[in-house]
């Protein structure tokens, strides 16, 4: 699939840490999401790194897909889980700001990202003490465009959303894993390092808020440049 299917092409690979921890924070996009398994491997298998991907309780509790995504590298998205593998293990760790507003969005909002929370992900940086290495992602968008949402399936199933995608209108139930072979593009930016120092009780809000965005900013500008040079959503 990453190879064959998605054909995916990385830029700036090499501004990945070859060692010590780093918070990977790429956009986050499509139905049922291609991009964590693809980022995570291929650093594997052009880095020799593994990547731990943080993913949301609900998530991480469904049949099959919780035990998959487990023994693919997921890890429950929690500060002290990230805070272990980044200080403790120096690891590198994956984790998505947009969360489920980002795979959420329906087609024609396409890759225009939502806010980053909090900034969460950079205090957990700061605390840290590494770098926050943004990633844009374009591709993802088309492999399981979402037209619409059923709200009353969502309510019932106490989940964020029900997507109704192209891909479940044209391949019925077949829909639901049946990506459509969107070429995948991935752009690594510059590691962002904080001058603050780690393991404090408090970092200040207003500095945790401004990183965050900054970065947002930074990766958005990115995405748009990687549509105007994108020639097809299907080929090289």
């Amino acid at each position: 699939m990453y190879r064959r299917w998605f054909r995916v092409d990385w830029e700036g690979l090499e501004k990945i840490p070859r060692v010590g921890g780093a918070l990977l924070v790429p956009n986050h996009a499509g139905a049922i999401p291609t991009d964590a398994p693809i980022i995570m491997h291929g650093i594997e298998e052009e880095l020799g790194r593994p990547v731990y991907g943080m993913a949301d309780y609900l998530f991480k509790s469904m049949p099959v897909v919780g035990t998959a995504w487990a023994r693919g590298g997921g890890v429950a998205a929690h500060p002290d889980n990230a805070y272990r593998l980044l200080r403790e293990q120096r690891q590198l760790v994956l984790v998505f700001p947009e969360g489920t507003k980002g795979t959420g969005k329906l087609f024609n909002e396409r890759y225009r990202l939502r806010r980053f929370g909090r900034g969460g992900f950079v205090e957990i940086a700061m605390r840290a003490g590494v770098p926050v290495v943004p990633i844009t992602v374009i591709g993802s968008e088309e492999t399981m465009p979402t037209l619409a949402k059923s709200s009353l399936l969502a309510r019932l199933l106490r989940v964020p959303y029900v997507p109704i995608t192209a891909n479940m209108l044209l391949l019925g139930p077949l829909g639901l894993l049946g990506y459509f072979p969107a070429k995948i593009r991935i752009r690594v930016l510059d590691p962002v390092y904080f001058d603050i120092e780690p393991d404090q009780d408090r970092y200040p809000k207003s500095r945790i808020f401004e990183e965050a965005e900054a970065i947002r900013r930074n990766m958005q500008s990115n995405i748009y440049d990687m549509l105007r040079r994108r020639r097809s959503v299907w080929f090289g």
